[in-house]
This record gives structure tokens, C-alpha cells and sequence, in this order.
């Protein structure tokens, strides 16, 4: 028994391990602007589900959906991982993330949860919603 508590540990170990490195890519791609390449980051059929909008699907959709958060002066989004568990080939992941503005100015910080899918032996974010930490306004 201690040798298969000891094999769940290394193996979440190791899928976190994976999901930072993914999460360390999608960080770089969108502080390079390069909205192509974090739509590469999704499954074919990936999904958003962003507050107060519809669905984005589909990785020319999601190209689409970072490449307005650009537009609108979002420079940077951090992301801090809280927690990850695999499941076969999923994972799901909860953690938080922190839109920044010119000047490292912060705008926004929100919680998500992601759910991966190992596609061609790569992790890629399959299902991912996300809301704001700030109060609403009147």
C-alpha cells in the first residue's frame, strides 16, 4: 500500500509538473502577443466559457477571443496553480489568474478551471471557464 501512496504522489507530482510547463507556454505566447499560438494550446474542438458571454469553440474562435483581450490593452495574464489531479487521459486543474495592463498594472483577477486533455502526447487545455474576482458593478 505505502508503494502505491508513493506512485500517486510521483504521478501528481509529475502532471503538475506538466500542466506549469503548459501554463509557463500560454503565459509566454500571450506576452508575445501571439494569439495563434496560444489557440495552439487548446484541443481542436477546446472550448472557452468566459462571464457574460457565449461559448468560444474551436481554436480559429479562441485565436479570436485572446486576440481581442490584446486589443483591449490586456498585456499580461499570470497564472498561479492551486491544485491539479489526472484522471486516465484528463486533468483538471484550479488556479488563479491575474490580467495586467501596460505598467504591470493589475485589472482583473480571476479563478478558473480547466479541464486537459492529453492530445498526441501533449497536454492541452480542452475545457476552460473562468470569472472575476471583482464585485460587479451597478
Amino acid at each position: 500500500m505505502e508503494a502505491n501512496t508513493t506512485m500517486n504522489t510521483a504521478n501528481a507530482a509529475e502532471i503538475r509538473s506538466e500542466i506549469e510547463r503548459q501554463n509557463k507556454k500560454f503565459m509566454e505566447a500571450y506576452r508575445r502577443g501571439d494569439a495563434a499560438g496560444m489557440a495552439a494550446l487548446y484541443t481542436e474542438d477546446g472550448m472557452i466559457m468566459p462571464p457574460n458571454s457565449d461559448i468560444v469553440e474551436g481554436r480559429e474562435q479562441i485565436q479570436n477571443f485572446f486576440q481581442a483581450l490584446m486589443n483591449m490593452g490586456i498585456k499580461s495574464i499570470e497564472l498561479q496553480t492551486r491544485e491539479v489531479e489526472q484522471h486516465e487521459n484528463t486533468a483538471y486543474e484550479v488556479s488563479r489568474a491575474t490580467l495586467s495592463v501596460e505598467g504591470d498594472q493589475v485589472v482583473d483577477e480571476a479563478k478558473y478551471i480547466v479541464i486537459w486533455k492529453r492530445e498526441n502526447g501533449d497536454w492541452k487545455l480542452h475545457r476552460d471557464i473562468f470569472n472575476s474576482n471583482l464585485k460587479p458593478q451597478a
